[in-house]
């Protein structure tokens, strides 16, 4: 089983603090998942339009939130 099936399952779980600690180790590893998917878009180019619309999210949004980092700036910028 992967860690993060193991995680899905504990946030099931009816004990609250299991299940709100796997929570927020699920919310963490979503976070990282976003950015190497956000970084792997923009080395193949993608606008953040085209990141926006597939996060489903508004274009200002998603550039605000990966903009800044030091990885989305040497690969295309703004």
């Amino acid at each position: 089983m992967s860690q993060a099936t193991d995680l899905a399952a504990a946030a099931g779980s009816t004990d609250p603090r299991v299940g709100l600690r796997a929570v927020l180790a699920l919310r963490r590893l979503l976070e990282r998942l976003e950015v190497v998917q956000v970084d792997n878009a923009r080395r193949q180019g993608w606008s953040w339009q085209e990141i926006a619309d597939a996060l489903e999210v508004s274009r200002q949004g998603v550039h605000k939130k990966h903009a800044g980092r030091a990885s989305a700036r040497t690969q295309g910028g703004a």
